[in-house]
């Protein structure tokens, strides 16, 4: 007699979580194109990964204009690398004019004439223009095992040119090392940053999403990293990104920054088809929900 095949396990229902406010819209103005290969990459952007194209300056100033209409406040520009799109600069003008915006950028593309020219966008605008550039290690023999040879020394380059000009821009690390070394490393990449001349120094460390390239480097999520009704029960929801936030790409509108590859994360062609609540059935909100990750603040 032929065994039966096991029965899978039965995962528990996942929770919705609402759209309590839609305060901030992101852009993947970049796509999934970028001039780095990083291994911890969430959406293995690369200088080939065309699965969300660059968006047009034309097509972003149309989700600007639904976003002021429904009352959002900020708008954020990632990528891939946003320098890549030949129209950021033009595309940043149209964002300061409705409100506040930030760029998440590797730095690497960071000229003296980049620097200045977003520094004289950020002075003529009421509203303020925020600088993130990701790196992940204090010196070249930690960080471009991650990110790729030379980008350490490419991406102080920038930070320094931005510096320069006024800008002040906010560190994102990927938290790469083990819990007992966190404390130690935040105060280090502090320090670092003194040492590097930005007197005001910020820092952001994110969690690794065990998605995307980074779930080949080390592992995907396992059964037991899914969000459950049980998780939500008295989890408030305004804590979670995705309910204040969607992500526009070139392929429609998204929940969030780190679902983009989700084909059941797309909610709509537009900003207002998405005002609606999102099954988290994914590892990477179980990620969120327990370690309180926020791409915005």
């Amino acid at each position: 007699m032929t065994p039966l095949a096991p029965i899978p396990l039965r995962r528990a229902a996942a929770p919705h979580v609402p759209l309590l406010s839609l305060d901030t819209v992101w852009f993947q103005v970049a796509g999934t194109l970028c001039n780095l290969s990083c291994s911890h990459c969430f959406i293995s952007c690369s200088p080939t990964n065309h699965a969300h194209e660059i968006m047009r300056r034309a097509d972003v100033r149309r989700y600007l204009d639904e976003a002021a209409d429904l009352g959002a406040n900020d708008t954020y520009f990632t990528g891939g690398e946003p320098f890549l799109n030949r129209e950021i600069l033009e595309i940043l003008e149209d964002a300061l004019r409705i409100g506040p915006a930030t760029v998440l950028t590797n730095a690497t593309l960071i000229t003296p004439a980049r620097a200045q020219s977003l520094a004289a966008m950020e002075r003529s605008s009421r509203y303020s223009l925020e600088i993130r550039v990701s790196l992940d290690g204090l010196d070249p023999e930690t960080n471009d095992p991650i990110r790729g040879e030379g980008c350490f020394d490419a991406t102080m380059a920038g930070v320094r040119e931005l510096a320069r000009v006024g800008f002040n821009p906010i560190l994102t690390v990927t938290q790469t090392w083990g819990d007992a070394e966190d404390r130690a490393l935040r105060a280090e990449f502090h320090e670092f940053l003194r040492r590097n001349g930005l007197s005001r120094p910020r820092v952001k460390i994110l969690p690794l999403f065990r998605i995307g390239r980074e779930a080949s480097r080390t592992r995907g999520y396992a059964t037991e990293e899914f969000l459950t009704e049980e998780h939500m029960r008295g989890h408030d929801p305004w804590t979670l990104q995705c309910s204040t936030s969607r992500m526009v790409t070139s392929r429609g509108v998204f929940v969030c920054p780190i679902l983009i590859d989700a084909p059941d994360a797309r909610m709509g062609q537009t900003l207002a088809e998405t005002l609606r609540p999102f099954r988290m059935s994914h590892g990477a909100c179980h990620t969120c929900w327990s370690t309180g990750a926020s791409c915005r603040n």
